[in-house]
């Protein structure tokens, strides 16, 4: 089947690379593992935003930025979207008060959920797909998946969530079939050090 898989960056960042030595991550040699040899990977989207420098993780934006152009110079299927962060400063209600409120700076990034429901709907409209494959537990995509499976319905649509948080109801409803991704896949998928005919290079603090 030709498959097109669309991930959601944070949420499999968040769901099973955060806190691991594993970032440096091939998606194409993941995905390949997870769904077998039934599903032609014909094409990857990748949807992110360009996170900013804090006092905390100065480097930050290199690191991802080194990643994303591994990713597109090593994974020919690959296609990147991206999203943006809004910062801004929100009162909320203080856990140990007084007082009972704070005020805190608060990061957001939008754009990425919209970015796949669109892209998942038009390349099913443009036959680009036989399978879809959503890489996210966020349950904001099952209005997409509902519309695949109703204007759709021969075309195949696959979940993949990422760690071992419960599978979002909504988004299991509409999928023919979930996958998890298991706590060693990433180990066993992983980008070169350095990526062939490039002197793009793994960070040295991802080691």
């Amino acid at each position: 089947m030709r498959t097109a898989v669309y991930v959601d960056g944070f949420n499999l960042y968040y769901g099973c690379l955060k806190g691991t030595s594993f970032k440096w991550l091939d998606l194409k040699a993941l995905f390949t593992n997870v769904l077998g040899p039934q599903n032609q990977i014909v094409n990857i989207n990748y949807f992110t935003a360009l996170v900013k420098a804090n006092p905390g993780n100065p480097s930050a934006p290199q690191r991802q930025q080194a990643y994303i152009r591994a990713l597109e110079a090593y994974i020919p299927e690959i296609s990147v979207h991206y999203g943006h962060f809004l910062q801004h400063k929100v009162r909320m209600a203080n856990a140990n008060p007084p007082p009972n409120t704070t005020e805190v700076i608060k990061t957001e990034e939008k754009g990425s959920d919209v970015n796949l429901s669109v892209h998942l709907l038009n390349d099913a409209w443009l036959d680009n797909y036989d399978c879809a494959v959503i890489v996210s537990n966020d349950s904001d995509m099952a209005e997409a998946m509902q519309l695949v499976r109703i204007h759709h319905p021969e075309k195949v649509l696959g979940l993949i969530t990422p760690g071992h948080h419960r599978t979002s109801r909504q988004l299991q409803r509409h999928a023919n079939f979930v996958r998890t991704i298991r706590p060693g896949a990433p180990r066993n998928a992983l980008l070169p050090d350095q990526i062939p005919g490039t002197r793009i290079h793994k960070p040295a603090d991802w080691a």
